[in-house]
């Protein structure tokens, strides 16, 4: 399975508890954190909702 490299870019101030959550699932607690997900479906559409607040780099 691919994985991808999520980077957490903006802060979650002044954001709705959706896209906080969604940044909490994801593993994202602090800025410049970087956490490694395997590249499936449920984990990109989280990513889709918060693309703002996060930097994506795919890896193998």
């Amino acid at each position: 399975m691919a994985k991808i490299k999520v980077k957490k870019v903006k802060s979650a101030i002044n954001r709705t508890q959706t896209q906080k959550r969604i940044l909490e699932s994801l593993g994202l607690h602090k800025m410049n954190q970087v956490v490694e997900h395997d590249d499936t479906p449920s984990i990109l559409g989280m990513i889709n909702k918060v693309q703002h607040l996060v930097s994506v780099e795919g890896t193998k």
